[in-house]
């Protein structure tokens, strides 16, 4: 069976709608993390080449509603201040080139203050460990320019601390593997250029034995398959350069037999409801796969290619003009 084109007009109407609608199921139930769906939402656009379609002043002006006098951000105005809504404010204002309204001393100082004497990170002023914010925070720095703030040492070194047997990576340590962490922890290895700690041929042989009969991949083994770890292993296994383990054609495929060809939006399998979360995965799946007509993204901070060239490329302009 032919799986067709991708539904590009239709993904992009698709996000414009949720981001519009305030109050049916899909709107609500992500109210309390929405700074991430805007992140989700206007990544997708931008893949597609629809970011013009939106209000760029109107983003800019809520998401800076959201910060909290800490600097960090909240997952919506008026909600407390987190780490993964703090780089999804910070991934979304790099894509609409505006990160020159942040004061990135504050913000940076945030997540500073979240680093713990371990190297490790906390979430929030309440303490929750996990090496998705050892990641949240190392990609957040390493945008604003602000990598010195941290002891970058402890934090490779507790993040390796979380490595296992398998060569997969935990929450803490001695946590299952797990493709979602897996690539928390290969992302920021990558930022900080400490790769040489991952043994790429365990971990990619784990990472390609994640892909099921339907060409989908799972998260862990005997799982489901599910759009959203066509970023999670695929960014991953091109990190370590293990990507070509995998069939791609059968990935693609099982991604594009997940969208809802009629109203737009991709959904986690096929023939289930669509959401936010999965069309934004399941495209930027499609961009690592190189597929025509969506814009490269970058494997490590999950932003297009041209958007994290600028920041980097602007930093050394302004280095070299000193």
């Amino acid at each position: 069976m032919e799986a067709g084109e991708l539904e590009a007009e239709k993904h992009a109407r698709y996000i414009l709608s949720v981001e519009k609608r305030k109050d049916d199921l899909e709107s609500i139930v992500i109210e309390h993390l929405r700074m991430n769906g805007a992140y989700w939402g206007l990544t997708t656009l931008d893949l597609l080449h629809q970011l013009g379609a939106l209000d760029r002043n109107e983003v800019v002006s809520w998401v800076l509603k959201c910060q909290h006098e800490s600097g960090g951000f909240g997952g919506n105005v008026g909600h407390d201040a987190h780490i993964l809504y703090t780089l999804s404010a910070v991934q979304v204002l790099a894509l609409l080139d505006n990160l020159d309204v942040l004061d990135a001393d504050k913000v940076s100082n945030y997540v500073t203050g979240l680093q713990n004497e371990d190297g490790s990170f906390s979430g929030d002023e309440w303490g929750e460990i996990d090496t998705r914010f050892s990641y949240c925070a190392i990609c957040c720095l390493s945008l604003l320019h602000r990598m010195d703030k941290i002891n970058v040492a402890k934090a490779v070194s507790y993040v390796v601390s979380c490595k296992n047997l398998d060569g997969g990576f935990g929450c803490v340590p001695g946590a299952e593997s797990h493709a979602g962490q897996i690539f928390c922890c290969v992302g920021a290895l990558a930022i900080t250029g400490s790769l040489h700690h991952v043994d790429k041929d365990l971990l990619g042989w784990w990472l390609c034995e994640r892909q099921v009969k339907s060409g989908g991949l799972n998260g862990r083994p005997e799982k489901l398959p599910d759009v959203c770890y066509s970023w999670w292993v695929l960014s991953s296994l091109i990190m370590i350069d293990r990507v070509h383990w995998i069939d791609k054609d059968k990935l693609a495929k099982f991604i594009l037999d997940c969208q809802d060809k009629e109203k737009g939006g991709i959904s986690d399998r096929p023939d289930d409801a669509v959401d936010i979360f999965h069309t934004y995965f399941g495209v930027a799946g499609l961009s690592l796969l190189e597929y025509p007509g969506v814009k490269p993204v970058d494997p490590a901070y999950a932003l297009p290619v041209e958007t994290v060239n600028g920041i980097f490329l602007e930093k050394r302009r302004v280095a070299s003009s000193q």
